[in-house]
């Protein structure tokens, strides 16, 4: 019977979840050259290369994509474990933009209560604004927000983000009519792009709902009363990207930023739950 270093396989989740041996050195407070090298014992170990790696590129290799599961399962178990000898939980208050919350919600909040049993996470799902002012407030110790200007710079890059234009997959424009649009009440930065996006082409446009929330939004797109920009994680799973359908203009990406300013295990723990963002 084969025995793992469980801090071997922590790494080998953290890398292949994050995509960066960097990140992962600094989730288990470790460097890079430690995680590679722990990595490697595992690889011996298991008799398996786990990871195929190439000086600008990391991907699992099919012995990694099938040990993936089991290796979180592990994980969780050995958190499970430590927590069970812990008399005082922690608490982590932690902000994350709406745009990217949609259908995948449940698996994101599956994998974020693996990560730390020792862990009671108090989870704020609203729009970017109100967010980054209740992090400025000291009421939230980290926020996940879109970019989608330099007026707030710092934080770390997690990922770019796709926007489409979604509706149900019949949905057909009034003819001669303007396009009607689901969108968020003013201030909202998703809707400006939208319509600058479509008064750059020419498109003319109408309110056709007015909804607080993506899932508002998507509802009405994915029930064909209108188009709606949303990023693509987090459309509806019966709305269509209808954006080449309808000849309407590309939108631009936005970078996903982490905004934090944390030491110690929640630090390490927000490193997980980024890691399960981009995942998700």
């Amino acid at each position: 019977m084969q025995f793992l270093d469980p801090d071997a396989v922590e790494a080998f989740v953290l890398v292949a979840e994050l995509r960066s041996f960097t990140r992962a050195a600094q989730a288990m407070n470790t460097t890079q050259a430690a995680i590679s090298l722990r990595i490697k014992r595992l690889e011996a170990r298991i008799g398996q290369r786990l990871l195929e790696r190439t000086p600008r590129h990391m991907r699992l290799s099919a012995a990694g994509e099938r040990f993936l599961e089991a290796a979180r399962d592990l994980v969780a178990a050995q958190r499970r474990a430590s927590a069970a000898l812990l008399t005082d939980r922690r608490r982590l208050a932690i902000g994350i933009t709406h745009h990217v919350v949609g259908p995948n919600l449940p698996r994101l909040l599956r994998r974020m209560g693996a990560l730390d049993s020792g862990l009671t996470l108090d989870l704020r799902v609203a729009e970017t604004r109100g967010l980054l002012d209740l992090y400025d407030a000291g009421e939230l110790d980290a926020v996940i927000v879109l970019r989608h200007d330099e007026s707030r710079r710092g934080g770390e890059t997690l990922m770019s983000e796709r926007f489409g234009w979604f509706s149900a997959g019949d949905f057909q424009p009034p003819r001669g009519e303007p396009l009607p649009l689901a969108l968020q009440p003013e201030p909202c930065a998703l809707r400006a792009m939208a319509v600058r996006a479509l008064d750059g082409a020419g498109i003319a446009w109408r309110e056709a709902l007015v909804g607080g929330g993506v899932t508002t939004i998507g509802a009405a797109a994915a029930a064909g009363l209108a188009v709606a920009a949303m990023v693509s994680r987090a459309a509806p799973a019966d709305a269509e990207d209808v954006t080449e359908r309808l000849g309407l203009p590309a939108l631009p990406a936005r970078d996903l930023v982490l905004h934090a300013n944390l030491t110690g295990a929640n630090a390490t723990t927000l490193r997980r739950i980024a890691g399960a963002v981009r995942a998700a």
